[in-house]
Formats: C-alpha cells, structure tokens, sequence
C-alpha cells in the first residue's frame, strides 16, 4: 500500500506499530471515539493537556491570539513538574550571555547536544530551541518572570548559556504564568480532570477528549490507572485541535520497567507522582509515533538520604560540581570530570557505589565556602539545616566524618587546587578556566559536603513531533491533524540524554510553537 494511498480513517483502523507496540498490544488502534458518536459537554477552541511550563506556554501562546483555550490537569495543584524544577532555562545568545562577553553558535550549541546525547537528537528541533529560545526568554521576562540576572553554567555545555529564576525555582516561571492565565476570560483551567482518550472526526482529525473531572489520583504509578474509576465522564470539544503537553513518565513504574528493565521499581525518582503515560499511551492508540522511550535520564546529584529531589542536589549540582570535586569514599581520589553530562557522570557514580557489596559507596561532593558564595548560599543553608550537606572546619575533619582516606584524600585536593591555578584538568578534562570558574580552588573554610546516588529524572523518549510540534502519525509519516505536543511527552530533541538546564527550554520554545501554530 502506497503512502498516498493510506487515508486517516485506514490508520485508526491498523494496529498499533512502533517501539511501544509489544508492551501494549492487547490495545486496539481504535479505541478513541468518533465524533459523530459524541455530543460535546463544553467546546473550545483549544484544548491544553498538561499544566506545566509547556502546556502554561502554549496556552498564553493560544490566548494571546484571541483563542477560547482549556487546560485539564489531573492533578490537585498545576504545574506537576515543573513547580519543583530548579529554574534553570538554556537561552543561547540571551542579553545575560552577552554581557559576560560569551559568544555562543548554532554550531557550538548543537554540538555540546549531539555529544551528549549520543548523536540521536533530531538535529531539526535542537535548531528550533537554538533560535527560539530567547524569544520564549523575552517573552518571560515581559510577564513578570523574574531572573538572576546572571549567566550560569550547566552539565554538558562547552560554555554558559543558562539563566535562573531569582527564586532558584520552577515556580518563578509557574506562578506568573498561570496568573495570567486565569486572569484571561478565554481561560478555563479544570484541575482533577483526567485525560482518558481522543475524539476524532471521519477523517481522523482531532477534535476533542474524553476526560475525568473530580478525578482523584491514587499514587499507585500505573500508567492506564486500570483500578481507578473516580470522577465523571465529561466530552469536551477543540475546534482547532488539542495540544499534548503531559510530561514523562519517569513515576510510572511498570512503563518505564518495561522500556528499561534495570531501572526496577525500587529505584527512587525526582519526580512529581503524577508523572505517568496514561497520555502518551493514548497518543500511541491514536497512531502517534513513539520515538526513543527506552532512553531514560537519571540525576546524578541527588542524595541517598533523602526522599526525592531532596535539599542538596541543587548544592551538589552548582557548588561542589562546578567549583569543588567529587571523590570515591574509598580511595579519596577523583573518578569523574564534575562538569561532564548527567549520563557520563551516573555511569561513573554507578561504578563507584559497586565497589561496597552493599552497592552503598557514595561518592562525596565537595567544595569550600568561596563556591557557596558565587552561588545561592540560601539552598546551601537550606540543605546544611536539613542534614543532607555537612560543613567542616577542615579538609581532615570532612574525611573523617565519611571515613575517607585521609593522605590521599589531601593529595587530591592539592593536586586539583594546582589544576585550577593552571587552568587545565590534566587528569578527566573538567573546565578549569579563570572565566568560567573565576579561579576558585578548594581552600577556603568551611567546607562543605554531600553525598550522591542517582534517581529517575527524566524521559527522553515520548512521541515524534516536526518543527511546528505537530505530532507524527507512525503509519503517514505525517502530521495527525489536530494534535500537537511540547515538552517531556515529546522524542528526539534530547536523543539518549539532554543536557542541564534543556528540559525548561525545549518546554518553552516548543510550548510557544504549538501555541502559535494549532
């Protein structure tokens, strides 16, 4: 059968295709329902699925064009995610990375991506982030996100590009953006309301949803939420189509076992416990092409002592990995380039935690009170108050207290003291210039420290999408008319792992596409 040949009412017909076929064959293609079966409840122009920084994005996007616009939310708060996101956004060329004289390229940026994640991005989108994301930074700006006012560094980057909340948090982007939101008429958000499935027109477009208000999550992590049957029915109408903006689904512990076996049930992750597939599997029934989902993102700096994200991972991630180091309890000795990609450096912890039968030999991150200070003291203070970040008077005192070697201990820290006056990482490579880290050693009391194991952080894989964020029928090759997608339910644009500080810009650019273009 010939493409052209192949109509969309053939597709909804055909069974499902794609890598997310064999973990959920026993559902038919054909299970959404037709329109013409459907009497609509309410009907909107627009219909947003997800309330996070991309489904905020392409919703104001869609309002400021005048569109009658719903965003349904499952959860009982908005924002899932993104409210406890760290507030780092990468902005190539924004007037921050100007004005500390960085000269950044598409080139460049798109290199630092590609190396990271292992030349599996679709280089096409990686383009779209390069020269949108600081329209979408602007754009922030002029709404009232507040920012730092600095340009920072972020794992995997050959230079600084990312901007921060003044507030170090998700939520500076989140609260501005749903206030307004909610301040627009053309706004309606319906939080507890669960997608559940598409409505389609004879021709396959999409032009609406079944959903769940009054819906009440059990965290019980199943992706298709088989048990719960909480909430009432409701139809609900897009005249110009629906916008999949749902996230990942690193909380749903049987989807993501089934993609990547090892990361058993066990494994904690940073993530919000409504991060599920439910949406992107609907996405698959309908045709979506799945792209990348075995790839799955862990964060290197969180603690083992704590639930979750925890107190100290933001710490470990900009204080003791970009300005200190991190060393094996063991030996007292480096193991890793602190500032390499979140994979390469979870693949390096893993191999030190193996050396204790227990699998329990965390590495210790480490830095003085000179990288506290060009940082947030607050969330050090913040973590030093929670116990996960312990600060010493001395160096002999830190290795005691996590019963490292001490001789060699010392040696390693004068050995990369010396590396940071050179300039140069003779050693794993780490970025040592003046500029970058303004010749901070570690050699000024206190010291502070932290331990680290890697948790569920983010999934790369989800459905394709084109540079519009339309969404990518598996058996077409084409756009499914009416559907488009941002964000964390999206493949291909971080490949097997993305860089700090990308998830907050592919949300935005890609939210603000789909805004202006459904």
């Amino acid at each position: 059968m010939k493409r052209s040949d192949v109509s969309r009412r053939d597709v909804l017909k055909m069974s499902l295709v794609g890598a997310g076929a064999l973990a959920l064959g026993s559902v038919q293609a054909g299970a959404m329902q037709s329109a013409k079966d459907v009497k609509f409840d309410e009907e909107y122009d627009v219909i947003v699925i997800g309330s996070g920084f991309a489904g905020s994005m392409a919703t104001l996007q869609a309002l400021k064009r005048g569109l009658k616009v719903l965003m349904v939310e499952k959860m009982g708060r908005a924002g899932g995610n993104s409210v406890i996101n760290a507030g780092n956004m990468c902005v190539p060329n924004s007037e921050f990375q100007k004005a500390a004289g960085i000269k950044d390229s598409k080139e460049v940026f798109i290199a630092d991506c590609l190396k990271d994640g292992l030349n599996l991005n679709h280089v096409d989108l990686l383009g779209v982030i390069y020269e949108r994301a600081n329209d979408a930074f602007e754009y922030l700006k002029s709404i009232g996100v507040e920012f730092s006012g600095k340009v920072i560094s972020s794992s995997g980057h050959s230079l600084k590009r990312a901007v921060q909340a003044k507030n170090s948090s998700g939520s500076g982007y989140i609260q501005p953006m749903h206030k307004l939101i909610e301040e627009n008429a053309n706004a309606t958000v319906k939080k507890r309301t669960k997608f559940d499935d598409f409505i389609v027109d004879d021709s396959g477009r999409v032009v609406g949803i079944v959903a769940r208000e009054n819906y009440k999550f059990e965290n019980n992590a199943a992706s298709d939420d088989k048990e719960n049957k909480s909430g009432d029915v409701k139809r609900f109408g897009a005249k110009k189509g629906v916008i999949l903006a749902a996230g990942g689904y690193s909380s749903d512990k049987w989807f993501r076992a089934q993609q990547v076996p090892y990361l058993k049930t066990n494994i904690d992750t940073v993530s919000q416990p409504g991060a599920t597939a439910g949406a992107l599997i609907a996405a698959m029934k309908l045709g979506a092409n799945p792209l990348q989902l075995s790839w799955i993102q862990l964060n290197p700096y969180t603690n083992p002592t704590e639930k979750g994200f925890g107190t100290s991972a933001l710490f470990t991630n900009h204080c003791s990995n970009d300005y200190g180091l991190s060393v094996d309890a063991k030996t007292g000795k480096r193991f890793m380039n602190e500032h390499a990609g979140r994979k390469i450096k979870c693949d390096a912890i893993f191999k030190v935690m193996a050396e204790s039968e227990k699998n329990d030999n965390y590495p210790v991150n480490i830095c003085d009170q000179a990288a506290v200070d060009i940082n947030s003291p607050a969330y050090t203070s913040k973590g030093v108050e929670a116990g996960s970040i312990k600060k010493f008077d001395t160096l002999e005192e830190l290795a005691k207290a996590y019963n490292i070697p001490v001789e060699p201990f010392l040696k390693t820290v004068k050995d990369f003291n010396e590396y940071v006056k050179a300039g140069k990482d003779p050693e794993f490579g780490k970025p040592l210039k003046k500029d970058d880290v303004q010749g901070i050693d570690v050699s000024k009391p206190p010291f502070y420290a932290s331990l680290s194991t890697p948790k569920i952080l983010y999934c790369m894989g989800g459905v394709e999408i084109n540079t519009k964020a339309q969404v990518i029928s598996a058996t077409t090759q084409e756009p499914i008319a009416g559907l488009y997608a941002a964000g964390e339910i999206t493949g291909g644009v971080h490949g097997a792992s993305r860089l700090g500080t990308m998830s907050m810009a592919d949300c935005m650019v890609f939210g603000m596409v789909a805004g202006e273009n459904i």
